[in-house]
């Protein structure tokens, strides 16, 4: 991994990460509350401190840190753990008129990456960026919620669901 991404303890971070291939697999509230379900468990169980994300239906934003250790190595597990949950849910939907698709398209990324996996789910990088100023932070923090109005799908950050500029989100975040 290269030295710009590593993560140190204690740090706060911006963190995008992407399924493999830019697709949008995010569009079913099945796969959306699996990913909440599991950022949940590690903001309980792992020390996850989530200040402010957005899922996006082919990519997530985060501004977090973690109470001990390294994030990088919560991220490696959460998207590991993630994407074998995810090729699961994508085999066994019965509404899913991409299986096929889906599958044979993380199967053949897996099959060409270099850690030799069955499937391939996310992108291998996170894009983990240090937050060393509060300009910087505010900066991420307002290009994390207004990312699903620059991409035309509501008109507020407010009014996406998977957002934590929406009141009624489903993960809840710390202040800032």
């Amino acid at each position: 991994m290269s030295e710009k991404y590593k993560t140190v303890e204690g740090g706060l971070y911006f963190v995008s990460f992407s399924v493999a291939g830019w697709i949008d697999l995010f569009t079913r509230r099945i796969y959306q509350d699996f990913l909440i379900e599991n950022i949940r468990f590690c903001q309980e169980k792992k020390g996850l401190q989530l200040y402010c994300y957005c899922i996006m239906p082919s990519h997530l934003h985060w501004i977090a840190s973690l109470k001990r250790g390294k994030l990088n190595d919560l991220l490696r597990d959460y998207k590991s753990y993630t994407s074998k949950g995810l090729i699961s849910l994508i085999g066994k939907n019965p509404q899913e008129s991409r299986k096929n698709w889906l599958l044979d398209h993380f199967r053949e990324l897996g099959n060409k990456s270099p850690q030799i996996q069955r499937y391939q789910v996310w992108k291998h990088d996170n894009h983990s960026f240090w937050l060393e100023s509060s300009w910087m932070t505010e900066q991420k923090y307002n290009y994390i919620h207004d990312n699903p109005v620059e991409a035309g799908f509501v008109n507020e950050p407010n009014e996406w669901r998977l957002s934590s500029a929406n009141p009624t989100s489903p993960l809840r975040v710390l202040d800032m």
